[in-house]
């Protein structure tokens, strides 16, 4: 069995790498191969602006923040000839927001993958949160070192129970040794009673607990000494220099402890730990808070067999239970003081602390660990308990499509909207009032009513259309053109809108035409519609031009005799062809020099006008610029629309972020409205893989729908996603959420799986 491991490793100075080194090693004991190198191949993390000398056994190296590097990655774990990998997990070791560059990598894998959770937070932020339930989602198996995590993973994450696996923390022999010369740090304070802190020093520590109990610790035990070793933790120096350590220095001068605490500013080796453990009185561990769900530097003082006095973090209460340690309240100092003078002044209670770490502690052994994690390998690849990752098998796996559609909810849209209509933006999601209203937002919002209503008898989405068409009403002026942007304190902010928020507007007065509820309805929209009509001759930008195609061309399917409303439909597709013939080359299919926002509007509009005119070279124009837009927007195995960040221009380079909801949306529709136009089942499953963007199947593989409020994300950026979700990102999610339901539920998504096989759109 080779095992690929990504972690940080040695000589980086961070526990997950001596954690890592030692499960290597521990795994290595128990499988026979000729050399190191067919057991284990390490992916080394190496944090930002750091160059380590690895030894010979790492073979890949990730710049924690360079994202191209998690697909190399994955590439070289492929054919590394490794059957199992093991993934140690914590969220700073892993770059973009809450470490979500790990899940470009996972998403690539082609063998199974074991998780190691080092941190599970009991309130996680939206992000962490998702990033936590992917990992395990594609994980064959999780494992954690706490029964307490046991129950976050199951309450909070939602991870099944059959794939978690509770493994302590293992311990190296940590039976004590004489050190050679020069290495005993602990040869000035023989003869004196030492109280002991080890690890990476950063304020969650809590030594300055231990400090202010000195003073009542050495008035009763002169011969005290406190020792607290290791370097600031890497991140900390990075952020905020050796501010911590400065701060204990100046609390120890103001209490007049300076002779009885010192800093051995080290990272030391595991033999010198084991002999320090065991020359010590009494180990302390007085971190700050309970969110501790595991604590590699307890579990070592324990199986060393220390005295161990530790606040009750989650791993301490665990672990030093049954009479194994004891503990003392967050910042209590005075009761630590208490605790450490009861144990100096009672030797026979000490000396009972440590005999029942001693013996819990030989639980812990490396070997004994690392033979648990080698039986759930090879359970995992005996049983074949792949879980579905990779390019090939995508996470909405075919006949569980349906079901993995997160169930409708206008949740969100009604908390955006008020008597006026619905708010352009939120702080993540609750409505930001100081933004106010827009035309576009409402303009779709009513074409949202209108299929939820459609579609599924919404009695919420009924209520809600009066107040976006009295909006839309509101917005237009007497001459016919429109407003596009409100205050809260419904005062315009503009004489005329864009082009882009007439057409919408005409885009959703048409669909209510062809859609509504009933003939009050109807008719008001008409009369709002035909005092836009003048203004159609003057539309001269692309897109307001393609949504108002779309709109005429609703109208249409309600009065097809209108020849006047054909003619205009004609004229306007006439200019996105024109646009068509000037722009397009070899190499380059599109309306164009450049391609910004909105992108499949343009080929929709073609196909909307075509089903109107039956012009055939409008269907060939739009199919062929959506098989442009096709290869430019499907990369890495998923849909990755071009990124608003830059946009991209003829011979330039694809922006990859900030991506839109809007486009996700566009590329719904058009691929929807392409199966109708051509019958051609591969457009259905294309229209499957871009509504799965919102759910995960992007190039972050993270959701940017939101369970909770039931809201969408506003984008996705190159470090993770804008939290915020505002109006235009949670319409679209829900208008091509609607979208792929009607294909579902009508039959048209019988073909799925036909679908699926089918690589590429034949046109």
């Amino acid at each position: 069995m080779k095992i690929a491991y990504i972690a940080s490793f040695p000589p980086r100075e961070c526990g997950i790498a001596t954690f890592t080194q030692n499960l290597v090693r521990a795994i290595g004991l128990h499988v026979q191969a000729d050399t190191p190198q067919d057991t284990a191949t390490i992916i080394a993390m190496n944090d930002p602006g750091s160059n380590y000398a690895y030894p010979h056994g790492v073979g890949f190296v990730i710049r924690q923040e360079i994202r191209e590097d998690y697909y190399r990655a994955a590439d070289f774990i492929n054919t590394s000839g490794a059957g199992i990998c093991v993934l140690e997990h914590e969220f700073g070791i892993f770059g973009g927001e809450s470490g979500v560059y790990i899940l470009s990598l996972l998403s690539r894998l082609k063998i199974p993958f074991v998780v190691t959770f080092h941190t599970v937070l009991k309130s996680p932020s939206f992000l962490q949160k998702m990033v936590i339930r992917e990992i395990a989602k594609r994980a064959s198996g999780v494992v954690i070192m706490s029964r307490k995590a046991v129950t976050f993973l199951d309450n909070i994450y939602e991870v099944p129970a059959e794939k978690i696996h509770l493994i302590e923390h293992g311990v190296p022999d940590m039976r004590p040794q004489e050190l050679p010369e020069g290495e005993d740090l602990l040869q000035p304070y023989k003869g004196r009673r030492i109280l002991f802190t080890f690890g990476l020093l950063n304020r969650n520590k809590g030594v300055e607990t231990v400090i202010r109990a000195l003073p009542e610790i050495v008035d009763r035990h002169p011969e005290v000494v406190y020792l607290v070793l290791g370097n600031t933790h890497p991140g900390v120096v990075r952020s905020s220099g050796e501010e911590y350590r400065e701060y204990l220095k100046q609390l120890i001068a103001e209490l007049g402890m300076e002779k009885h605490v010192f800093f051995i500013n080290r990272f030391v080796t595991e033999a010198q730990l084991a002999y320090y453990l065991s020359s010590i009185d009494i180990y302390i561990t007085p971190y700050l808070n309970e969110a501790q769900i595991t604590s590699g530097t307890l579990s070592y003082a324990v199986g060393a067999g220390a005295a161990v006095l530790s606040t009750p973090y989650w791993h301490a209460t665990e672990l030093l239970a049954d009479g194994r340690g004891m503990l003392f309240n967050f910042k209590d100092h005075r009761q630590l003081a208490a605790e450490v003078n009861m144990l100096l002044d009672t030797p026979s209670r000490l000396e009972g602390l440590q005999k029942k770490a001693l013996e819990y502690g030989k639980k812990l052994g490396w070997s004994r660990i690392g033979k648990q994690y080698l039986q759930l390998f090879r359970h995992i690849l005996e049983e074949q308990m792949l879980s579905p990752v990779g390019e090939e098998t995508p996470l909405l796996a075919e006949g569980a499509f349906k079901e993995g559609l997160p169930p409708f909810s206008l949740a969100h849209v009604l908390r955006l909207t008020d008597d006026t209509g619905i708010l352009q933006h939120a702080k993540f999601g609750i409505p930001n009032l100081k933004e106010g209203y827009c035309l576009d937002d409402n303009a779709r919002a009513l074409i949202l009513a209108l299929m939820a209503f459609r579609h599924h008898k919404s009695h919420e989405a009924l209520k809600l259309l009066p107040v976006y068409l009295g909006f839309v009403h509101y917005m237009q002026r007497d001459d016919g053109l429109f407003r596009n942007f409100l205050l809260f304190n419904r005062e315009y902010t503009e004489e005329i809108g864009s082009e882009d928020a007439f057409g919408r507007a005409v885009w959703a007065l048409g669909y209510l035409i062809r859609y509504a509820p009933n003939s009050a309805y109807r008719e008001f929209g008409l009369e709002i519609f035909r005092r836009t009509i003048p203004h159609f001759s003057n539309l001269q930008h692309l897109r307001g031009i393609s949504n108002t195609i779309i709109g005429i061309s609703h109208y249409l399917a309600s009065f097809p005799t209108d020849e006047g409303m054909i003619g205009h439909l004609s004229r306007l597709a006439g200019k996105l062809m024109n646009a068509y013939h000037a722009h397009a080359a070899d190499g380059w299919q599109w309306f164009e020099d450049r391609m910004i926002y909105d992108n499949g509007i343009l080929p929709l509009a073609l196909l909307h006008a075509y089903e109107i005119t039956a012009d055939a070279a409008m269907k060939q124009t739009a199919l062929a610029t959506l098989h442009f837009l096709e290869k430019i927007c499907f990369r890495n195995g998923c849909f990755a629309p071009v990124g608003n960040n830059g946009w991209y221009l003829r011979g330039g380079d694809i922006p990859l972020f900030d991506q839109q909801a809007i486009e996700t949306m566009a590329m719904v529709l058009l691929y929807e409205r392409a199966y109708q136009t051509t019958g051609k089942t591969a457009y259905l499953g294309k229209m499957y893989d871009c509504h799965a963007w919102f759910l995960g199947e992007n190039e972050l593989h993270i959701p940017l729908y939101d369970h909770e409020t039931h809201g969408c994300c506003d984008g996705l950026q190159e470090q993770g996603i804008n939290r915020n979700q505002g109006a235009e990102s949670t319409l679209a999610y829900w208008i091509s959420g609607l979208t792929v339901r009607n294909a579902l539920e009508s039959g048209t998504g019988q073909p799925y799986h036909s679908a699926l096989q089918q690589k590429e759109v034949l046109l």
